[in-house]
């Protein structure tokens, strides 16, 4: 009887210790989550060498920014409350058309959140805000 005790604890601690460790990792995992990130000035201005022109919002030719706007309101960038047809208000591409400048709008009257976008890699390479 007192085996079958010792064993029941044992197996007891063992669960205890290995739920302890899923969660750490767990936690840990969700920390480490890639964030979207903050564009310098440098690539910024880079990125607008040949000048820009305006392309219509109603033209579905930009770059898809869905799962990058996601990302945005999930590190409370964006606000969850903006409307996805009222959320893109000018988009911008160089004349080499190598970057995209999409304007983002937000709760804020002429508060902007800009992304851009490097065409030629098909992925964004950040975002910036603006207060015009």
């Amino acid at each position: 009887m007192a085996m079958h005790h010792y064993l029941r604890i044992s197996f007891i601690f063992l669960f205890v210790v290995i739920s302890f460790f899923c969660i750490y990792f767990i936690i840990k995992k969700r920390r480490n989550r890639k964030a979207p990130k903050l564009i310098s000035k440098e690539k910024y201005n880079s990125s607008m060498v040949h000048g820009m022109r305006e392309i219509s919002v109603t033209n579905d030719s930009f770059f898809n920014i869905w799962p990058y706007v996601n990302e945005l309101k999930e590190a409370k960038i964006l606000s969850k409350k903006i409307k996805e047809s009222e959320l893109v208000h000018k988009v911008y591409r160089n004349s080499t058309e190598d970057f995209e400048h999409i304007l983002l709008a937000t709760e804020k009257e002429n508060h902007f959140v800009k992304v851009v976008v490097d065409r030629n890699k098909k992925k964004p390479m950040g975002y910036l805000l603006l207060e015009l």
